[in-house]
């Protein structure tokens, strides 16, 4: 059976969940308190593993509802959870094989589960098709199959094959193998026999779910024998036991110390080295193991018995800690490993994997590694859904399986597919995994040209397209540009750069501060294994911005059209006349002294307003703005390698080393 869609009803914060599509593999996004876990919760109740937790209880009903439900629930139990499944061609043969084919209207099934606990099924079921089956297996004679050809049901059957006269051997055998056939409901057979065998079991875990690093084999045995239910922590223990092949009373006695021992390494060993396939953070460590008698001074239910330990050791510093103190994403992972290869031996039937929150103590990159983990181990052989609120968790190569899980104020929980209908809290963790794949796909660009602002972005376009208009080099297309904000963002961003890239030029204000953040990134690159960040001044002239290489002037018109509805009188070059050679910091400090838009300067809105009308306003550009903007860009251009495109113009200026890297500084020192 293949889980295609669930609904969730009457549980917690879960009025109404909505009927939620579910894949292969589906990611739930939302916030804290959402409704992920419980829409998770509801659905393992269905047909839990082990049949542990498979109850739900009267307390969990919506407390606002609850006293009105509380009056109802005999006679009318509410449903929790309905689950809709295909069944795959196996299982419909086996079905057809059975009771013939047609027995079933349609491949999708559908069973739910009741606050009174019963699992109830929706199946179409064609009693007709199987009584012609069962008719035509019979080996009737003609003259029989001639009478008897148009009955729809047992009971038909059975009342004209009871109308002939003289019943030939067949009939009289048919006749006696109908109350075993039909005397029970057809409908229940199918579900008692054949869907109830096929249902999936629902595998739940969480963070509560790890081992613990100390356990006491007298006190598990105690609860397990007192009919009190173990934790999720001891089950996965119980699933370590079971992959040796050794059971609580081995472990007791300890008769046979060290076989049992060589069985716990071995069986750590076997997993630690299938994590080790995807756990790319640490290969150092190791799990062991060790027996021994309880100290009395510890705390209960430790202080009595025999005690195992379960320890992590780290080759590189040569100590050893508690499995449950150090490394927690290492003993989530490990946990759950455990847990998981158990099952895989026991469980004959499908799984379906709720993971609830998996690897939320795993790093960022460890995160991209369990989501691999999810693609190339589980998801094969098993359905797997899961929960996060991490950006890291989320494949965005295939946005089609998330989920986003809201609490709304009149509905509760609602799950759905629409991403747009949802809050900004909801979907942020998409937002930034999609932030973060785009920064990805800029940072893996092999030519990086990093700049100020988005504005700067704006003026290198513009000017690009006036200047390719005279024949003038423009911006080579294969250098992306990268809005940083300003030079002491620069070792972040080159971090995040790695050694992907073949150039990297930097376009912004030139300051003494500026450079020795330069130089300090390129002397920090191995010898030999870095090309050196290149610095690409605006002008000849130090101390200036992009909007420098424009007539005052002009800026000035741009800066009076954008900013028309904040100022009494236009700007004028006289009204902003200082000492400092740059015009945006002369408008940024007039604007602060004179309290116009709030005394803030924005450099963009200039910038946007020249985008919205660069086809009138870039004829406007002055013959010294075009030759600055065309040396610049030929200075910029030069730093790439020369076989790659220049838009047409030449690119005398490039120097380049056998390697096909830049070696020498740019042009404009």
């Amino acid at each position: 059976m293949q889980l295609s869609r669930a609904r969730v009803t009457n549980y917690r914060s879960i009025d109404d969940s909505g009927w939620v599509s579910l894949d292969n593999v589906t990611c739930m996004v939302g916030k804290n308190e959402s409704g992920k876990t419980a829409f998770l919760q509801a659905l393992r109740r269905l047909n839990p593993v082990g049949g542990v937790g498979s109850t739900f209880d009267l307390r969990d009903y919506p407390r606002k509802g609850y006293v009105r439900y509380k009056r109802r629930h005999e006679d009318e139990p509410a449903t929790v959870v309905q689950a809709e499944f295909e069944l795959t061609e196996d299982e419909i043969e086996e079905l057809e094989n059975e009771f013939g084919q047609g027995v079933l209207r349609s491949s999708i099934v559908v069973a739910s589960k009741n606050y009174k606990n019963q699992r109830n099924w929706s199946v179409d079921i064609d009693e007709g098709a199987v009584v012609r089956y069962v008719i035509a297996s019979a080996n009737l004679p003609h003259e029989v199959l001639q009478f008897v050809g148009e009955a729809d049901s047992w009971e038909t059957l059975q009342a004209q094959l009871d109308r002939i006269d003289i019943k030939p051997p067949s009939v009289q055998q048919l006749l006696a193998e109908l109350p075993d056939r039909f005397g029970t409901d057809l409908r229940q057979r199918v579900i008692e026999e054949y869907l109830e065998g096929f249902l999936p079991t629902f595998v739940y875990f969480d963070n509560y779910s790890a081992m613990h690093g100390q356990m006491s084999i007298q006190d598990i045995k105690r609860r397990k024998f007192a009919g009190s239910e173990i934790n999720d922590a001891d089950r996965t223990f119980m699933s370590l036991l079971k992959l040796v092949g050794a059971d609580l009373d081995d472990l007791e006695s300890q008769t046979n110390y060290e076989y049992l021992k060589a069985e716990l390494e071995s069986a750590s060993i076997g997993i630690s080295d299938e994590i080790f396939e995807f756990w790319k953070q640490n290969r150092q460590l190791r799990v062991e193991f060790d027996l021994s008698a309880a100290n009395p001074n510890d705390a209960p239910p430790l202080d009595s018995g025999t005690i195992l330990h379960v320890r992590i050791w780290n080759d590189k510093h040569r100590v050893s800690v508690p499995f449950d103190e150090r490394s927690k994403g290492f003993v989530w992972f490990f946990s759950f490993l455990v847990y998981f290869s158990q099952l895989e031996e026991d469980e004959e039937r499908d799984l379906v994997l709720l993971l609830d929150e998996p690897g939320l103590n795993l790093h960022a990159l460890a995160q991209y590694d369990f989501l691999r983990f999810i693609e190339e181990r589980l998801a094969p052989r098993n359905q797997v859904i899961y929960t996060t609120h991490s950006p890291f968790m989320i494949n965005l190569d295939d946005l089609s399986r998330v989920r986003t899980v809201e609490d709304t104020e009149d509905r509760g929980t609602v799950v759905g597919q629409d991403i747009l209908n949802n809050s900004r809290e909801t979907v942020f963790p998409l937002e930034m995994a999609l932030g973060y794949q785009m920064a990805q796909t800029l940072f893996l660009a092999p030519h990086c040209l990093l700049v100020n602002s988005s504005s700067d972005l704006i003026y290198l376009q513009v000017l690009g397209e006036v200047c390719a208009s005279q024949g003038r080099q423009r911006l080579d297309p294969r250098w992306v540009v990268i809005p940083v904000g300003d030079a002491d963002n620069l070792p972040a961003f080159v971090s995040l750069l790695g050694d992907s890239y073949v150039s990297v030029a930097v376009l912004m204000d030139v300051t003494p501060t500026h450079r020795e953040r330069v130089d300090e990134i390129n002397e920090a690159g191995p010898v030999g294994q870095r090309n050196p960040i290149r610095w690409v001044e605006v002008t000849r002239v130090r101390d200036s911005d992009i909007e420098d290489l424009m007539d005052p002037g002009f800026y000035l018109k741009l800066v009076n059209a954008a900013y028309g509805a904040e100022l009494r009188l236009p700007l004028t070059l006289r009204a902003i006349t200082e000492s400092n050679p740059r015009i945006v910091q002369r408008l940024k400090d007039h604007f602060a002294a004179e309290g116009i838009a709030g005394g803030r300067f924005e450099s963009h809105r200039p910038a946007a307003h020249l985008l919205q009308n660069h086809l009138t306003l870039g004829g406007e550009l002055n013959d010294s703005a075009v030759e600055a903007a065309a040396s610049m860009f030929e200075r910029i251009n030069a730093l790439l390698p020369s076989n790659g495109p220049t838009n047409g113009a030449s690119n005398s200026n490039s120097r380049e080393a056998a390697n096909g890297h830049v070696l020498a500084t740019a042009v404009g020192d």
